[in-house]
C-alpha cells in the first residue's frame, strides 16, 4: 500500500486541478516563495530505531500558477533511537506540489517527491554513515494571513531505509518517518 501513496497523491492533485480550472478563473499566482516548518516526527521501524522527535525544515519553491509548484527543502529529522541503536538524519527534498484553492483564504495541497538523505548511526557501538534516497508524499492546508503570508499544517510520510553495511552484510533497517508539522510560507 505504501508504494501506491505517491500515485494516489498525484491522481488527487490532477483531479483537483481539473475541477478547480472549471470552477475558477485561472489568475496568474506565480512566483518564488520561502518557508519553514516545525513539528513532530514519529520514526516507525521494526528495529531499535523507533522514537519520537522534533523536526525542522526550510523550504524554497516556485509557483507556476495557482495550482502547481516545484518545491525544494532542507530537513533535519534530528536524533532518534535508543541505547542499542541510534541515528540522526538530514536531507534535501524535491517535490511537485498541487494546490486547490477552497476559499479566498484557504487552500488544500498535496505533494510528492524525492528525499536525498544522510544518516549517521551507532548500532551496538559500531558507528557509520549512510547516504540514500527515498520517496515521500504529503498533504496539508494553507491559511492566508495576508496576501503574501500563509500559515500551514501538514502531514508527510517518508519511506526511509538505513543501510548499515559495516554492521553486517545484510543490515538494512526499514523505517518510516511520519511528520506532522505547522509552518509559514512567504510568497514574493
Amino acid at each position: 500500500m505504501k508504494k501506491f501513496i505517491p500515485i494516489i497523491a498525484s491522481s488527487i492533485a490532477i483531479t483537483s486541478f481539473s475541477a478547480a480550472v472549471k470552477a475558477e478563473d485561472m489568475s496568474n499566482d506565480s512566483g518564488l516563495y520561502v518557508g519553514g516548518n516545525y513539528g513532530y516526527l514519529k520514526v516507525d521501524s521494526d528495529d531499535d530505531f523507533d522514537d519520537n522527535n522534533d523536526v525542522v525544515q526550510g523550504i524554497v519553491g516556485y509557483r507556476f500558477n495557482s495550482f502547481l509548484a516545484l518545491e525544494g527543502s532542507y530537513i533535519d529529522f534530528g536524533k532518534y533511537g535508543g541505547s542499542a541503536a541510534s541515528a540522526s538524519t538530514t536531507g534535501y527534498t524535491a517535490a511537485l506540489k498541487g494546490t486547490l484553492p477552497i476559499t479566498q483564504t484557504t487552500e488544500l495541497f498535496v505533494k510528492a517527491g524525492q528525499l536525498w538523505h544522510e544518516t549517521d548511526y551507532d548500532v551496538a557501538s559500531i558507528k557509520g554513515s549512510s547516504d540514500d534516497r527515498s520517496l515521500f508524499a504529503g498533504a496539508g492546508i494553507n491559511f492566508n494571513v495576508t496576501e503574501n503570508l500563509l500559515l500551514n499544517a501538514q502531514y508527510t510520510w517518508y519511506d526511509v531505509d538505513l543501510n548499515a553495511d559495516n554492521v553486517s552484510s545484510d543490515s538494512k533497517f526499514e523505517t518510516d518517518f511520519n511528520q506532522a508539522s505547522v509552518g509559514a510560507e512567504y510568497r514574493f
